[in-house]
């Protein structure tokens, strides 16, 4: 469907809306980035209010009492989650954006309803008479507003309960109803019922906008109190508000995602609207393209948890709908050029992660489409061994290896089993899925002031922090001391607790660098600080041991920083943010930070690339860093609204959350930061900067240590007595030095060779797989054998000789090439398969020592923690664990 001439752009719309709040005294707030910041219940950012949530809880103030924002967002889990319908409606997506206006105890319902009213009727030229409305069943004067100030006509409006028109942040908290805006599309998309109007399942009403109105607290016992301030929160899917705008049936047919959509058909080389299986896959392959271009622009890089594993969900996806319509190679990484080149306009930053979204999707294309092949071929082998025991389902543990181990989506594993004719085992599959979940939760280590939990500060006023201009301090108030979960009026010598100050010059754990250490002084007692950390926004808690007397509650103390541990922590700092604009002007401009450790005595910064920086770029970014530091150039710090600082290009890092005003750090013209942290006065302070290690961390995420400082000249020392002493070893002087330990290497090496064949020989110096009590299982010979101290190729040898000797059968071998690690390795007999499985075999036996192996249905491997005993007690299974498969496999 072709979009109507002259029809407002979708750039139009989003420039519209803003600019309409603007003139009404809006603050214009930019998009928050798809990762949220400071609120671990939300995986993605879902909602325009999401940033303003801290302000809307009055745990946050900003200057402004209105604002209007056009909101990324993004709906994959909870209840919020589209991703199944992504494809098959004209209107849902995973990735869209949110045109919003709020206000912060300002204006409400009498303003907030004419405002939206005004905008689509005047401003967007809407017809009034095809817009309908609802309203909370309760809300009178909601009603009253939409019918005597705004004039829709009484039968226009429509009562909903609270399951419809009423929004809550949770079971308790900030709530209250909501008001929606619907435009009737026409009796062509109705149902042809006469009572048909707003609610009903048919598509001729679409929901616009909706405004709530945040006017109670509900409290834990259900009742509603009223808000101190009310707010208001809107929102209105930008999509669809061009889908109406430009006249055409279904969001992807705009100007927002119909030249995505034509260019996917383009990539796969099929035409739009050929069948409807290929819309499906086009508009799930346009949405999800926009989707993983922009969480990757945000930081996030594929992963098999949390955010990164809904992002390789998400291209998995794409690229599987891809393969349905025919295209087998790599597409998708072209795609999001397109994507890129789209909204450049809207998000201008997107520019910079134009390649490296790229390359990652490439990567990603990659890796999946070499483990799809051995993951189909696994799944195809697992159905014929369910049909050969005349099974029809799949059981679920079986499913989820292949789904845990191998990327193999389950929803590709149904689609593969209705073809086969067989089913899935759903409820087994998920009762995996939930045991992955549970050792995911348990494999969490949350610190002190995460088990204290974030109410028991929040009234608490901010800490008044002095550490950037003073490290010794006097006259600071002791709030409150808690030892464990305790609150004590006194810490007593020789304990640990924790302390509450109104000041402090301790500067706390936060943007990577750690907390301060230093000392109180009471008049009665003196006590060591070991950390400081944010027990809440603005309220710093000092983790404190007594060294002699005691500390009080209410009494005034002497802070002091440990000043030699400052000065190396912000050499370090500083250090941090020349690394970051060194690898930027090095590798490119689409490095970006994804973590970082800034201690005294190192730091590690993880950044954004697809690829391993070899030895000669890290000498590359040496070079750039040492080059700023010799320059001893000026370390500036200045505080501003953050409008002015991203005005002036300072870098706002991912993950980190900012507030209105915010420190801005200048190297010179080398780097402009948002930062918190602490900083030398000038470049010249490091010395010197020496990268020690780079490693990837995860895929698209490397990671760089180095050091600087006293550090530096400690690592130098250090480095310099290890030579020494080499030398002295080896009798040569430095130069010859490596020459001398790649000689070692190489005897060492020959040597090696020689001991494993020696072992070899002893191995099989038992004769023949006869003279080796083989067993008879059935109709099939199984060969259990430890073998001392081998590695794994000798074992390899070993067993293709034994399998040689036994013939159809089955060859476990063990053993130990450290005493407290063992190996197992089983093959099967060609003329065995469909029968037994050496994967499965193997798995079976390890479970002796809780192991863990894979391989081929002829050839697996199994590994863990064990000693020689532990190994033969697996080994000695193997012949019930043979006979149990075959009784199996006979159904």
């Amino acid at each position: 469907m072709h979009i109507l001439q002259g029809a407002w752009t979708g750039q139009e719309i989003r420039k519209t809306f803003l600019r309409f709040f603007h003139e009404q005294g809006h603050h214009l707030v930019p998009s928050s980035s798809l990762v949220p910041t400071g609120d671990p219940t939300l995986l993605f950012t879902n909602a325009g209010m999401n940033q303003f949530k801290e302000v809307f809880l009055g745990r946050e103030s900003r200057p402004y009492r209105r604002a209007c924002s056009s909101q990324k967002c993004l709906r994959v889990s909870g209840k919020h989650n589209d991703l199944e319908q992504v494809g098959r409606t004209p209107r849902h997506h995973t990735f869209f954006e949110m045109l919003g206006n709020f206000s912060f105890g300002d204006y409400f319902k009498e303003e907030a309803i004419p405002l939206a009213w005004d905008l689509l009727t005047r401003v967007f030229g809407l017809d009034h008479s095809r817009l309908w409305v609802t309203v909370f069943r309760e809300d009178e004067e909601a009603f009253r507003i939409w019918t005597s100030t705004v004039g829709v006509p009484a039968e226009r409006v429509g009562r909903m309960d609270e399951s419809d028109n009423f929004w809550s942040m949770g079971d308790t908290g900030p709530c209250g109803p909501c008001s929606e805006i619907h435009i009737d599309r026409g009796t062509r998309f109705g149902c042809g019922k006469p009572d048909c109007r707003v609610g009903c399942s048919c598509e001729r009403f679409m929901e616009l906008w909706n405004l709530v109105f945040m006017e109670f607290d509900r409290q834990t016992d259900q009742t509603l109190q009223p808000l101190s301030a009310r707010g208001v929160d809107t929102g209105m899917g930008l999509e669809r508000l061009a889908s109406v705008l430009q006249g055409v049936e279904s969001n992807y047919d705009t100007d927002l995602l119909r030249e995505i959509l034509e260019e996917g058909a383009r990539l796969c080389e099929v035409a739009p609207g050929a069948s409807p299986e290929t819309d499906v896959s086009l508009r799930v392959i346009a949405d999800h393209a926009r989707a993983v271009t922009f969480l990757i622009a945000d930081g996030v890089i594929p992963a098999n948890d949390g955010r990164g594993y809904v992002l390789r969900r998400s291209l998995r996806r794409a690229i599987r709908h891809g393969r349905m319509i025919g295209r087998k190679e790599p597409f998708l990484h072209r795609l999001t050029g397109c994507v890129v080149d789209h909204n450049v306009d809207a998000y201008p930053a997107l520019t910079e992660s134009r390649d490296f979204v790229a390359q990652v999707c490439l990567k990603e294309e990659e890796r999946f489409a070499s483990t799809l092949s051995v993951a189909l071929e696994m799944f195809d082998e697992l159905v014929s061994r369910i049909k050969e025991r005349g099974e029809k389902e799949i059981p679920g543990p079986e499913a989820f290896r292949l789904y845990d181990t191998f990327g193999l989506p389950v929803d590709l594993m149904e689609d593969e089993a209705e073809n086969l004719g067989v089913t899935l085992d759903h409820a087994g599959f998920e009762a995996e899925m939930e045991q992955q979940r549970a050792r995911a939760r348990r494999s969490w280590k949350g610190g002190t002031l995460i088990r204290a939990g974030r109410g028991e500060f929040s009234q608490i006023p901010p800490t008044k922090f002095l550490g950037y201009e003073h490290l010794a301090v006097e006259g600071c108030r002791i709030l409150g001391l808690r030892t464990g979960e305790t609150k004590v009026e006194a810490l007593l010598e020789g304990e640990t607790g924790e302390a509450l100050l109104d000041a402090t010059p301790f500067y706390a754990e936060a943007g990577g660098q750690v907390g301060d250490m230093g000392w109180v002084l009471g008049s009665e007692g003196r006590a060591e600080v070991l950390d400081c950390k944010f027990a809440a926004p603005g309220v710093r808690i000092h983790s404190v041991r007594v060294q002699a007397g005691a500390l009080k509650v209410g009494e005034e103390i002497a802070a002091q920083v440990d000043a030699g541990r400052r000065g190396e922590t912000a050499r370090h700092h500083t250090a941090t943010h020349l690394l970051h604009a060194s690898l930027r002007e090095v590798i490119g401009t689409h490095v970006k930070q994804a973590g970082s450790l800034v201690a005294p005595d190192h730091l590690r910064f993880d950044f954004s690339h697809f690829a391993a920086v070899d030895s000669p770029l890290v000498g590359q970014v040496e070079d750039v860093v040492n080059s700023v530091i010799r320059s001893d150039t000026r370390v500036e710090v200045q505080e501003m609204p953050l409008d002015e600082a991203l005005a002036l290009g300072a870098m706002a890092l991912f993950g980190e959350k900012y507030g209105d005003r915010v420190r801005v750090v200048r190297i010179g013209d080398f780097s402009l930061e948002l930062c918190g942290g602490t900083h030398t006065s000038s470049t010249g302070e490091l010395g010197l900067f020496k990268v020690t290690g780079e490693r990837g961390v995860s895929s698209g995420v490397r990671r760089v240590e180095a050091l600087s400082g006293e550090a530096m000249l400690r690592r130098v020392r250090e480095d310099s007595a290890i030579l020494s002493h080499l030398q002295q070893i080896f009798n040569v002087d430095r130069a010859a030095l490596p020459e001398g330990v790649e000689k070692l290497v190489q005897q060492n090496r020959i040597l090696a060779r020689e001991v494993e064949g020696l072992k070899l020989r002893l191995a099989t110096a038992g004769g023949s797989a006869g003279e080796m009590k083989v067993q008879e299982v059935g109709d099939v010979k199984v060969l259990p054998l430890y073998v001392e101290g081998v590695d794994k190729r000798a074992l390899r040898e070993l067993a293709d000789r034994h399998r040689g000797q036994v013939g159809r059968g089955v060859v476990a071998l063990g053993t130990n090439p450290e005493p407290d690690r063992g190996m197992l390795l089983v093959v099967v007999s060609r003329d065995l398969a469909g029968r037994l499985d050496a994967r499965s075999i193997v798995g079976e036996l390890a479970r002796e020592f809780e192991g863990r192996g894979g391989g081929r249905a002829e050839m697996a491997e199994a590994g863990g923690r064990s000693n020689a005993e532990g190994i033969r007690r697996a080994l000695n299974r193997t012949g019930e664990v043979v006979l149990r498969q075959m009784e199996a496999a006979k159904g």
